[in-house]
């Protein structure tokens, strides 16, 4: 097995010198105090707990799994010591209010500490991901007794948090939930089966808080009718020790494709009568409370995407400068040659050129949607969290569903360069490969996600929302147009550019004319036509700095032949890593965002065949 290593090079340069992030979060009160050394500090910290204590765990867990035993779930023996550890270094609650036992770091820094780690093990990031979010929600909308009860445990890690929302029948229409709230003597009793809850129940910590959507009898049907209940599995007593059993029953786990690590389970609540829920707000207000959660772990379930695909990448970059196959594609015709590294092959160099851009796209988007994130929450001034908040709303979607299914494709490509080793359990990357497949699903499915971004995002606000990302987008483009050595990437980026418009001007007409089916038979290709969009405008921003920062070196070291650049190249890692970035923002702007061009000429095309074929 590879060791598991992590691109701290290219999350360095998203972080502080694309974003500014050690620059720019000083505009927030909050994080005044912090500098580049403290987040350096974290980040290397990150990396040697996810190198030495996380990675070693991710193939036993995927080959133990977890085991349901007496309506009881166990997760990985190999587990245990590691989450402890995870716990103890206070890593549940980086990101979190210090009052109540978090750290208070930035948004985009806890993106970054959360690739480390996914790409170390997405099962395992599973227990404690969930836990941070639930905390999250609680201090957002709980009362100041769940604040005060259940946050210092949950990000102590003591106990796990939890998100119920599906249901066997309901599945991804939650509206359809059946799970029902009974008021009796002041109290809530809920009763009903939640599926698919991951880290639902297991022997890694004493208790699970969850948190479940209900109806409460007479509310109204559909999404509107549902409120949100903070349900511990053990009750809490005041002083924070544990109660007695909550009547919360583990009905089984589910035998998965991956993150076998993962318990994902099936809750039945209420199943004797006694299952108290404690309501969180106000009654039908839980889906829209739950947004909150849902937002952050559909951010999250991108990140655990691509940072796997990270690792798969490098994973397969290594394979490629070890494995030798054949020879030298000039000399193909001569069988006494030297067999060579497959690195050497063109469509090998091609499958890598790929991984790696689509990689570093998806980190540039999903450390820009933290940065969104930092800003819209805590900036001083009101309109720039407006604007900031614009562009978490409308990238949220995109983040999950756009990172999610590319990622994906970098997994299918790194078992390509493996050839047939890759297709074994002797190699990482078919693990990654099906851990990497749920990501697509989680948390709304990636067409549910086009829809959101189509009908919602692209709409609120009078279609606000489009506008100022297309206002950012031209600006950029109007900008650096007339640069000579970005020319090249600023017209591929403005004709895409041009599709993603035009394809939106054609939806409004659309909807004008009530031919709202064509929105819904396109709503996916044109969530990846807009993700293609967002990532070409973050490269070819990409692509600026490098060319920028090589001429730098180039005139630092007086490197003023082409001759003299090539031989500093091959020396000087900065002015490689420059150059080679340079490399990949045009693989990028040139075999992957010319798919725009195919995307909306297949959306433009109204094709109803889906519909009128008789399936």
């Amino acid at each position: 097995m590879p060791d598991y290593r992590v691109d701290e090079r290219d999350i360095k340069f998203v972080l502080y010198e694309q974003l500014e992030m050690d620059k720019k979060l000083k505009e927030i009160p909050d994080y005044q105090e912090f500098d580049r050394d403290m987040y350096d500090m974290v980040l290397n910290e990150a990396i040697k707990f996810a190198v030495n204590e996380i990675a070693p765990v991710n193939r036993c867990g995927d080959l133990e799994g977890c085991k349901f035993e007496d309506g009881k779930a166990f997760v990985p023996s190999c587990y245990h010591d590691v989450y402890k550890k995870h716990a103890e270094g206070g890593w549940i609650g980086l990101v979190s209010d210090p009052e109540y036992g978090g750290q208070g770091m930035p948004e985009m820094l806890g993106v970054a500490v959360s690739e480390i780690f996914s790409g170390a093990s997405l099962a395992f990031v599973m227990y404690p991901g969930l836990t941070t979010e639930a905390a999250r929600l609680l201090l957002h909308y709980g009362s100041d007794e769940m604040k005060k009860l259940y946050v210092p445990r949950l990000l102590s890690g003591e106990w796990q948090g939890t998100m119920c929302l599906t249901e066997s029948d309901a599945g991804s229409d939650v509206g359809n939930s059946k799970a029902k709230a009974i008021k009796k003597d002041g109290k809530y009793f809920i009763e009903g089966q939640k599926i698919f809850i991951s880290s639902g129940d297991h022997d890694m910590t004493e208790n699970h808080i969850h948190l479940v959507l209900a109806r409460v009898e007479g509310a109204p049907p559909g999404t509107k009718g549902l409120s949100l209940f903070l349900i511990p599995k053990y009750k809490v007593n005041p002083d924070g020790s544990l109660g007695e059993f909550n009547d919360v029953n583990l009905v089984g786990i589910e035998h998965k494709m991956g993150i076998n690590g993962s318990v994902t389970a099936t809750l039945s609540f209420g199943e004797n009568g006694k299952c108290e829920g404690y309501l969180i707000g106000e009654e039908n207000k839980g889906i829209q409370y739950m947004f909150l959660m849902m937002n952050g772990a559909r951010i999250g379930t991108g990140m655990l995407a691509m940072a796997n695909a990270a690792a798969t990448y490098l994973d397969a970059y290594d394979y490629a400068h070890e494995r030798k196959q054949g020879s030298h594609w000039t000399q193909f015709k001569d069988p006494t040659a030297p067999r060579v590294p497959i690195i050497e092959h063109p469509d090998v160099r091609r499958m890598i050129m790929m991984m790696k851009s689509t990689v570093e796209g998806l980190r540039s988007l999903l450390y820009h949607v933290g940065f969104f994130a930092d800003m819209s929450e805590r900036h001083p001034d009101e309109k720039v969290r407006e604007y900031y908040q614009d562009m978490l709303d409308l990238l949220t979607p995109i983040a999950k569903a756009y990172s999610s299914d590319q990622a994906f494709r970098v997994a299918e490509l790194a078992i390509q360069t493996y050839g047939g080793y890759g297709y074994t359990k002797d190699y990482m990357v078919e693990q990654y490969l099906r851990d990497i497949k749920i990501t697509s699903i989680y948390e709304g499915t990636n067409n549910i996600q086009a829809m959101d971004l189509l009908f919602r995002k692209m709409t609120i606000h009078g279609g606000r929302l489009f506008m100022r990302f297309i206002t950012e987008l031209n600006q950029f483009i109007e900008k650096y147009q007339n640069e000579e050595k970005l020319k090249d990437f600023i017209s591929k980026l403005a004709a895409a550019r041009d599709s993603l418009v035009k394809i939106a001007m054609q939806y409004q007409q659309d909807a004008g004319s009530g031919n709202f089916l064509h929105l819904l038979l396109t709503a996916t290709p044109y969530q990846e036509l807009f993700g293609h969009v967002v990532v070409g405008y973050f490269m070819a921003d990409e692509g600026r700095i490098a060319i920028e920062k090589l001429e730098q070196i180039y005139r630092e070291k007086g490197a003023d032949t082409e001759d003299k650049q090539k031989e500093l190249i091959k020396e000087n890692e900065e002015a490689k890593f420059y150059y080679n970035k340079i490399q990949t923002v045009k693989f990028f702007l040139n075999n992957a965002l010319p798919k725009v061009k195919a995307l909306e000429m297949e959306i433009a095309d109204d094709d109803k065949s889906p519909m009128n074929a008789i399936l």
